[in-house]
């Protein structure tokens, strides 16, 4: 019996080694979120680019796992190192290197297109599918001022599958599959292109054959393809041959694997539109999202615009209003104009206020006294009415402290220092 997605936290992750990929990555991780993936697992093999500060925000937001992962040919290791730790996290895991973008057809998502396929065979453990190889576009120098999907645009024919004499005259380029498995599937990796499985389960192309080896010919891009970015200008790919390859100790790369890659026939800026109409799908999603949030906060916000407002309606609600003042700065940021978003602020404001005015619980108070600062920063009149009331509240939990026990007095004496930090404001140059 499959198990029940709602257990899992990600549908789709990357599983990713990379080293001195900062002119590269962030490009990478914001194409791929719009195509649907979830999370990523970077291996991080001893770059000495500063490429954490580039992922550092994606870290921070809950988007990348990062796992520091020295040594020499460690990509095997990373990848059953993902397989072993994380997967009971994620419906499925891909594993592309940062030089490779999945390209789902039809402004379908990632998980769409390979839900259409496995779910098909309850045997299927992973879809292998095919590559499409691009060639430098004849460019000597990178240009780093633009990335890689803007720079690279011509490729091989979808045909293209020349034999590779160090594996017996096998099929590559094209025929070269990448795979996105169900990770309780995956038994290990032994190859950075296809995953060996639990007795029972394989591997299978988009229209559903079992596909027994890292190559699947005829070619397939109908349904998705990975855009392999593998030499992109001369001067780039000097550098990765002086970096080397993640999957063996012996520098493999060379200039013959270069002219034998550098495919120009074909030109290709179809995964640019998809791009361009994800952002849009994203938006419609987005927009959506905020239209909810904005319906909820008119309704919160509703009652403070009557002119007959009682004072009940405060009571008790100061989280629910610094909440709407939080929301309103960051939907103005977003998705506002500057009117609408002011609007909303304000009038949060006014009611955190008003709140102010009306007994609180101690929770509420110091919840109001953790945003004072950003308040106090804010541009609108009401921000210096907010000063004064908070003076006055301050003056009055003040006089509540006055007892004779331990707690009591530890209370009086922070809120003293508070208190004397808001004298010194000046009222009249808030909101200035």
């Amino acid at each position: 019996m499959a198990i029940d997605n709602n257990l899992l936290l990600y549908n789709v992750a990357i599983v990713a080694i990379m080293k001195n990929e900062r002119l590269y990555v962030k490009e990478w991780l914001d194409y791929h979120l719009l195509a649907g993936v979830s999370h990523f697992y970077i291996y991080d093999n001893e770059s000495t680019d500063n490429m954490k500060e580039v992922l550092q925000p994606y870290i921070n937001d809950g988007i990348v796992t990062y796992i520091f992962y020295p040594g020499k040919a460690r990509q095997y290791e990373a990848y059953n190192d993902a397989i072993e730790n994380y997967r009971f996290f994620c419906k499925y895991m891909a594993f592309v290197d940062t030089d490779e973008f999945i390209f789902p057809k039809n402004n379908k998502t990632i998980l769409e297109v390979v839900d259409s396929v496995l779910e098909k065979n309850p045997n299927a453990g992973g879809l292998a599918f095919n590559t499409l190889v691009f060639g430098s576009n004849y460019q000597e120098k990178a240009d780093y001022g633009k990335g890689v999907l803007a720079r690279f645009t011509r490729r091989a024919p979808e045909n293209w599958c020349p034999p590779i004499p160090e594996l017996n005259n096998l099929p590559g380029g094209n025929a070269h599959v990448k795979s996105i498995v169900n990770p309780r599937k995956v038994h290990h990796f032994g190859s950075p292109h296809f995953a060996e499985y639990l007795d029972g389960y394989y591997a299978v192309n988009s229209d559903g054959a079992k596909v027994p080896m890292f190559y699947n010919s005829p070619v397939l891009v109908d349904k998705i393809v990975l855009h392999h970015y593998s030499v992109k200008s001369k001067e780039e790919y000097q550098i990765k041959i002086n970096r080397g390859a993640a999957d063996n100790k012996q520098n493999i790369y060379h200039y013959g694997i270069f002219n034998r890659e550098d495919r120009n026939e074909v030109f290709d800026d179809s995964i640019l539109k998809y791009r361009a109409s994800r952002r849009v799908a994203m938006l419609e999603n987005y927009s959506a999202k905020y239209k909810r949030v904005q319906n909820a906060m008119l309704q919160q916000l509703f009652p403070v615009f009557s002119k007959n407002v009682q004072s009940e309606t405060f009571q008790n609600n100061m989280e629910t209003f610094l909440a709407c003042r939080k929301l309103s700065e960051y939907l103005r940021e977003n998705l506002f104009d500057d009117a609408a978003g002011n609007f909303f602020e304000e009038f949060s404001l006014s009611a955190i206020n008003k709140t102010l005015s009306t007994p609180m619980t101690s929770a509420d108070f110091k919840l109001f006294l953790s945003e004072l600062p950003s308040i106090l920063t804010s541009k609108y009149p009401v921000v210096r009415e907010i000063h004064r009331t908070c003076i006055s509240g301050l003056e009055a939990v003040l006089e509540a402290y006055r007892t004779p026990n331990i707690k009591g007095w530890e209370e009086f004496v922070k809120y003293k220092y508070l208190m004397k930090i808001l004298q010194l404001i000046d009222n009249d140059k808030l909101s200035s």
